[in-house]
């Protein structure tokens, strides 16, 4: 494994108003690694993301990128990062073209090299034939892909990747799937949250789960299998967070739903 360090947080903490998010995470992320960051609604994922992209300030703890302590207000190392967030807004108005120029654009690219790479990568997606037409007009999937086309377009050396498979087929997801593989291998550091375990089981090479703003486990899957004599990540998620009644809550619930129904 590479040694270089990417990413550290120390004792970070965040609060709003009297509820604690985050509560003393210490993580140290390198080169190269595409790291699962998981955990249950509320566990404080979106939180970290956001801090360490510069989103969200009034946090304590220190936070290092490329060595740089983020909080000097140096924002040089934001144009060497990549973000998909759960839920983008993206310019209904603009074309796709439009779009991905102007984000290229932003990260230091020419308008001409950001649009002829921007239509190679749309191209490599089968959307070539839409590059010119508004986003108002596009799929949940294309709008995805067209996301995932601006976070990489400077080609950046960290991704913070939030649900980006969202609204995906099949068949795009194992090609963003191996597409960041290939990412990792070049020596990128990809930060994945999802919900979607069997996929971040099966891209991470380190998976951290975060309950209650502490993290609580930390380990490749095998290591984290080892640990919790558990066969899917599913389970392992379920039996370190305690919530383990999957069938008793699915049956009430079909119970309520079913109640003074009358069918057949």
């Amino acid at each position: 494994m590479n040694n270089e360090k990417v990413l550290c947080l120390t004792d970070l903490t965040m609060s709003f108003g009297n509820k604690r998010v985050l509560n003393g995470v210490n993580l140290e992320v390198y080169k190269g690694q595409i790291i699962g960051y998981i955990g249950p609604n509320g566990a404080g994922k979106s939180t970290t993301v956001k801090i360490m992209l510069g989103l969200i300030e009034g946090y304590h703890g220190t936070i290092e990128i490329f060595g740089e302590n983020i909080a000097r207000g140096d924002f040089a190392y934001k144009r060497k990062i990549g973000y998909v967030p759960e839920t983008a807004e993206v310019y209904d108005n603009l074309t796709a073209c439009e779009y991905l120029t102007f984000t290229g654009e932003l990260f230091g690219l020419s308008s001409v090299e950001a649009e002829k790479k921007a239509f190679n990568l749309m191209k490599e997606f089968n959307l070539e034939s839409v590059f010119h037409q508004r986003l108002s007009s596009f799929s949940k999937g294309m709008r995805q892909k067209v996301l995932i086309i601006s976070s990489l377009l400077h080609d950046p050396d960290l991704l913070f990747f939030d649900e980006p498979l969202s609204g995906l087929d099949a068949n795009s997801v194992m090609i963003i799937k191996e597409i960041l593989n290939q990412l990792a291998a070049r020596g990128k550091t990809i930060f994945y949250s999802s919900h979607i375990m069997d996929v971040v089981e099966k891209i991470s090479n380190r998976i951290i789960l975060l309950v209650e703003g502490r993290v609580v486990a930390d380990g490749t899957f095998a290591e984290l299998q080892a640990q919790n004599k558990e066969g899917t990540l599913e389970e392992i998620f379920n039996q370190i967070t305690g919530i383990n009644n999957h069938k008793e809550i699915a049956e009430k619930f079909v119970g309520i739903v079913s109640e003074g129904s009358n069918h057949g």
